[in-house]
């Protein structure tokens, strides 16, 4: 009877996790968009009026200053929303409608906290996923930390959602798909659960 109430409650945990792993593949379609957002550094290239050319890094309030149109809103749009819109301001003041937007350099903050060496805030400028950041912040501390576990809590639409990684799968090279972070993501690895 024990051994059946043990296999039952193992089987839904295995469905619970297959559930969350359909969510995290379906999130992660979603993520490689890329958003513009303050920091950012942008290249802006005309091909018919080199003059115009520009490198430009978007400041805290979101704007980059261009010259004949002024101030411009850059953080929030895509590149290619971005470029659309510039191509709309530009039309009176060149003659080919004609220019490009490239992100340069784009860093952003992860923070990791809970069983690792060095917790805290990691700046990164490329794709990170959640066993990068916390390789990053000195990895685990193994006396303590349940790798099993790790939550990586995300803003999304004015709250909050939470993810639980199986971190132990990716360092046994045996997970399904990376977890990338995006901006802001806090990475938390929780202790192991002990009787004593």
């Amino acid at each position: 009877m024990l051994l059946l109430a043990i296999f039952a409650f193992t089987g839904c945990e295995t469905a619970q996790f297959s559930e969350t792993s359909k969510q995290i593949a379906s999130d992660q379609s979603h993520s490689e968009i890329i958003t513009l957002r303050e920091g950012d550094v942008l290249k802006i290239s005309f091909p018919s009026s080199a003059n115009l050319d520009t490198t430009q890094q978007i400041r805290r309030d979101g704007k980059i200053s261009l010259s004949l149109i002024g101030e411009v809103q850059a953080a929030g749009e895509t590149p290619e929303e971005l470029q659309q819109n510039l191509i709309k301001l530009y039309a009176p003041q060149i003659s080919s409608q004609e220019l490009t937007v490239a992100v340069e350099s784009s860093a952003f903050p992860i923070y990791v906290t809970g069983c690792v060496i060095r917790p805290g805030k990691i700046s990164s400028d490329k794709p990170m996923t959640a066993l990068e950041a916390v390789m990053e912040a000195g990895g685990f501390d193994y006396a303590k930390a349940n790798l099993k576990n790790v939550r990586v809590i995300r803003g999304e639409n004015g709250g909050s959602k939470s993810y639980t990684l199986n971190l132990k799968l990716a360092l046994n090279g045996k997970e399904e798909k990376p977890f990338y972070l995006k901006p802001s993501d806090i990475v938390y690895v929780p202790e192991k659960f002990s009787w004593f």
